[in-house]
C-alpha cells in the first residue's frame, strides 16, 4: 500500500486503529527518509482543504515548537502584515505550561478564533492577517494520527513531528515559512542536537514541497520576556507592538520577521528585513494591523485604548485577581530564572491544561520584574503573582527556587543560537 493510499484510508476510516498503530510504531523505531517524509507530508496536506491565493508569493507563516512565555506570534504576524506580507496563521491550543496562541488571544473579550476557510481568505486579503484555529477541513489525517501517537508513546518521532507540523502549514498555501525550534530545560527538545535534527528535517521537507524555509535554534531555559500567563502575555505583546517590549522578545520578532521578508524578496538580507520589522513596531503600523485583526474577528479593541501600559491593561481584562510579590532574600546578580518552575506554578493556578478538556484561567500568571543579568538588593521584588483567592501559598513555595543569584555579573547572550538557511 502506498503512503497516499494509507493516508486516504486513515481519513475515510477504512484502516482500523491497530493497523495505524503498527505503522506508527514502525516509523517511530525505523524512521523515514527525507523523500518518504515529503510524500507523507504532501499526502497529509492533501487529505483535506488547501487554501488558495491569487498572490501566493506573499503568503507566509511561522511555527514555534513552544516554550514558557512564548507569545512571539502575536506581535510577529501584525508586523509582517505591516511590511506587506500576508499571514494566514493557524495556531493551536496549549497542553501543559500556559495556553497556546489561541488561548492567549481569547483573553480579548469577544475575539473569535473559529473562522472557516473562506473567512480566513477574505480577512487575509483585506487586512493582511488572521490568527485562527485549525478548521475541520484542514489536514484531517493529522487529527487521527496525532490522537493515536499520543496514546501509543510515538509522539517523539522526528518524521512524524515534521509531517504533522509542516502539513498544516503547507495547507495554508504559504510560499515561505520560518521555524523557531527551541531547546533547553523548558523545551520539548532538551538538547541542542535534537533541536538541530528536527529543524533540519522540517526545513528539508518544507523545501521539498516547494516552500522557501529557514529556521532558528533558540534557547528555552528562561521565560521569554517578563510575562507568563495568557492575558498577561497578550498585554506584553501589545507593549511590543508599541515599541516598548522586552529586548529578548523584540529580538525574536525582528529576526524571525526579517527572515521571512528576505525569503519573500521584500528585503535584500536579514539585517534589512529585521530593521523593517522593528520600524513597524516603533512607528505604530504593526499595532494598527493588530487592532484591525482584533476588530475583524469580533474582539473589543477598546481595552487597548484607555491605558496601553501592562498593569493598566490587566485591570481592564480582569479586575478580580489578587497580587502577591516575591522578594529576594539575598543581594547579587540574577544568573537564572528557571522557566519550568515558573511554568509549573502558572499551571498550578490554572493558566495551562493538565488534560485537553481542562478549562483555562486566562487571568492568572506571573510577571517577572527582572531578567538574567539584572542586579538585585536583598528585599527587592523579583516577581509578581496574579492569582485567585486561596492559591498563593502553594505557588509561592513553587517559585522560591526559581531564581538564581550569584556574586558576579553573568554574561547575557542572545537566545538565538543559529540560523539555518
Amino acid at each position: 500500500m502506498s503512503i497516499d493510499e494509507f493516508i486516504g484510508g486513515i481519513v475515510d476510516g477504512n484502516i482500523p486503529d491497530d493497523e495505524v498503530i503498527t505503522w506508527l510504531r514502525n516509523v517511530y523505531e525505523r524512521g523515514l527518509s527525507e523523500s518518504e517524509t515529503v510524500i507523507l507530508t504532501e499526502s497529509m496536506r492533501d487529505s483535506g482543504d488547501v487554501l488558495r491565493w491569487e498572490e501566493p508569493q506573499a503568503i507566509v507563516d511561522k511555527h514555534s515548537t513552544g516554550g514558557v512565555g512564548d507569545k512571539v506570534s502575536i506581535p510577529l504576524a501584525p508586523a509582517l502584515a505591516a511590511c506587506g506580507l500576508k499571514v494566514p496563521m493557524i495556531s493551536g491550543r496549549g497542553l501543559g505550561h500556559t495556553g497556546g496562541t489561541l488561548d492567549k488571544l481569547e483573553s480579548i473579550p469577544g475575539l473569535r478564533v473559529s473562522l472557516d476557510a473562506e473567512e480566513i481568505i477574505d480577512q487575509v486579503n483585506e487586512i493582511g492577517l488572521a490568527m485562527v484555529g485549525q478548521t475541520q477541513g484542514l489536514v484531517p489525517a493529522d487529527r487521527r494520527l496525532y490522537a493515536l501517537r499520543d496514546v501509543t508513546g510515538t509522539v517523539a518521532s522526528v518524521p512524524l513531528i515534521t509531517s504533522s507540523i509542516v502539513s498544516k502549514k503547507a495547507a495554508e498555501g504559504i510560499s515561505s515559512l520560518v521555524l523557531d525550534v527551541k531547546f533547553g530545560k523548558a523545551a520539548f527538545m532538551k538538547s541542542r542536537g535534537s533541536a538541530l535534527e528536527l529543524a533540519k528535517s522540517m526545513v528539508g521537507v518544507s523545501r521539498g514541497m516547494g516552500i522557501s524555509t529557514a529556521a532558528i535554534l533558540s534557547t528555552m531555559d528562561q521565560p521569554i520576556g517578563y510575562s507568563i500567563g495568557n492575558s498577561l502575555e497578550v498585554l506584553e505583546s501589545v507593549e511590543t507592538l508599541c515599541g516598548r517590549g522586552p529586548a529578548d522578545l523584540e529580538e525574536l520578532v525582528c529576526v524571525l520577521g526579517g527572515i521571512l521578508l528576505k525569503s519573500s524578496g521584500l528585503s535584500h538580507d536579514l539585517e534589512e528585513g529585521a530593521s523593517r520589522i522593528q520600524d513597524s513596531l516603533y512607528d505604530g503600523t504593526a499595532f494598527k494591523k493588530f487592532l484591525a485583526m482584533v476588530d475583524s474577528q469580533g474582539g473589543d479593541t477598546g481595552i487597548f485604548e484607555s491605558d496601553s501600559s501592562l498593569m493598566g491593561g490587566l485591570g481592564i481584562l480582569d479586575g478580580d485577581l489578587y497580587s502577591t510579590t516575591m522578594e529576594t532574600d539575598e543581594s547579587g546578580w540574577v544568573s537564572d530564572i528557571d522557566a519550568m518552575s515558573v511554568a509549573e506554578a502558572c499551571l498550578e493556578m490554572g493558566a495551562g491544561r493538565k488534560s485537553l478538556d481542562d478549562e483555562i484561567d486566562r487571568g492568572v500568571g506571573v510577571v517577572l520584574e527582572v531578567q538574567v543579568g539584572d542586579h538585585l538588593e536583598k528585599g527587592d521584588v523579583w516577581a509578581t503573582i496574579y492569582h485567585r483567592e486561596g492559591q498563593v501559598v502553594e505557588v509561592v513555595e513553587m517559585l522560591k527556587g526559581a531564581i538564581g543569584i550569584t556574586d558576579s555579573e553573568p554574561t547575557v547572550e542572545s537566545r538565538i543560537s543559529e540560523v539555518i538557511w
